[in-house]
């Protein structure tokens, strides 16, 4: 039998659900507030939730939230019930993971046709995913197929599926790697290679991003710990961070533990957040942030110039590292004017005592440009490609310098 929780805190509402669904046969459980629904869902597994947006203490985000952070819960086909019809509440609800929503009141029609239609893509995905032939694509869009194969290895607990590789950052001068971006790839049992392009939106769009980040961020914060006792004492580490994981109510004690669990000082990372993440969530983002910093951990703001609010950005948040985006690096020997906005970037941005990296340099030209340019450390193809561990130690037990 097919099992249905609902979680609705208006009692009149949430009884007409539950009869007008048992009538059709359907299991159900009931919840009054999110913090029974979430601990329902994880106690019997249910075959799809309806939740309502709009609640007391624990909201229907919040609750998306909490059951994606969790393998268990996490492929649970998810239906919001609001009464709310403005678009930016419903996209919010389909960014968190949502499979679908209905919107107050509805009809008894409506609510079937939409459970009915929730769970026969479920099965059909599920069929379809478990042939692990090359057919598989033909049934399947690729998204569809990747997002399922995703929640069954986070599901199962297959974390040795991910693998970190480092992008090595160098002083620009030297040539020497100073830090190293860390960037996560994921080896499918089923799928093969997928790439971080792919990766990362459908685990920032089903909230799988957060199970993903703390794996990520413990590894790094390891890894990080055994090259520092290896002698490089001031080597550090960076960390991209979504905005689904500086909202996390317990994101500050989890990073700060991470640290602890390694003896690793908090300047041993940075956490690098894009201008998209900030525009979601201003004060929410600036508030995690400061807190963040003082503890010791340093920011850096990603694919700097291609938001629309940059220079608001640097004066309102605690940053010490601006990273320039790529697309002003491309051809910069060949472009007077990406040539001028880039040193005027650099100026600026060490007239406001902040370092800069160049993203993306992949011909000795450009890497010519950006040295000429005072620009403090590069990274990109040129320098190196990101590498697995052991490649990537090579490189900097050997001292190796990577300008050319």
């Amino acid at each position: 039998m097919t099992k249905i929780l609902v979680i609705e805190d208006e009692e009149s509402v949430r009884e007409n659900i539950v009869d007008l669904l048992e009538a059709e046969s359907f299991e159900i459980l009931a919840a009054a507030d999110g913090k029974i629904g979430v601990d329902l869902a994880v106690s019997e597994v249910p075959d799809l939730i309806l939740c309502d947006l709009m609640m007391p203490n624990i909201n229907g985000y919040e609750v998306l939230q909490k059951l994606h952070s969790q393998a268990a819960t996490a492929t649970i086909p998810f239906i919001f019930l609001t009464a709310r019809t403005a678009k930016a509440d419903l996209r919010k609800g389909m960014d968190l993971g949502a499979d679908d929503y209905l919107t107050k009141p509805f009809t008894r029609s409506e609510l079937l046709n939409t459970i009915t239609s929730r769970l026969d893509k479920q099965v059909t995905t599920l069929k379809y995913i478990s042939k692990t032939n090359k057919n598989t694509a033909r049934f399947l869009p690729e998204f569809q197929i990747v997002k399922t194969c995703l929640l069954r290895t986070l599901a199962k607990r297959n974390l040795k599926e991910f693998q970190v590789h480092y992008q090595p950052i160098i002083d620009t001068n030297s040539g020497l790697i100073v830090a190293a971006e860390s960037l996560i790839r994921w080896q499918s049992s089923e799928l093969g290679l997928i790439s971080p392009a792919e990766l990362i939106p459908l685990a920032e769009s089903t909230g799988l991003i957060i199970p993903i980040g703390e794996w990520l961020i413990k590894n790094v914060c390891n890894q990080t710990k055994i090259w520092q006792d290896a002698g490089y004492k001031n080597f550090y580490s960076t960390i991209n961070i979504s905005i689904h994981q500086l909202i996390q109510p317990d994101f500050v004690p989890k990073i700060l533990k991470s640290l602890a669990d390694n003896n690793l000082h908090s300047s041993s990372l940075e956490l690098e957040i894009t201008e998209g993440t900030i525009e979601q969530d201003v004060n929410t983002v600036i508030n995690r942030m400061e807190e963040l910093r003082s503890h010791g951990l340093k920011f850096a703001i990603d694919d700097f110039g291609t938001g629309r609010s940059s220079l608001i950005y640097l004066k309102q948040l605690p940053i010490s590292t601006l990273k320039i985006d790529h697309y002003f690096i491309h051809n910069i020997d060949k472009d007077k004017q990406k040539s001028a906005i880039t040193k005027g970037i650099i100026e600026m941005a060490h007239n406001l005592n902040l370092r800069v990296v160049a993203e993306g340099v992949e011909t000795k030209a450009e890497l010519n440009i950006v040295r000429l340019h005072n620009c403090d450390r590069t990274q990109g193809y040129l320098l190196s490609h990101p590498l697995p561990v052991t490649e990537f130690e090579e490189l900097l037990l050997t001292n190796k310098r990577l300008t050319v």
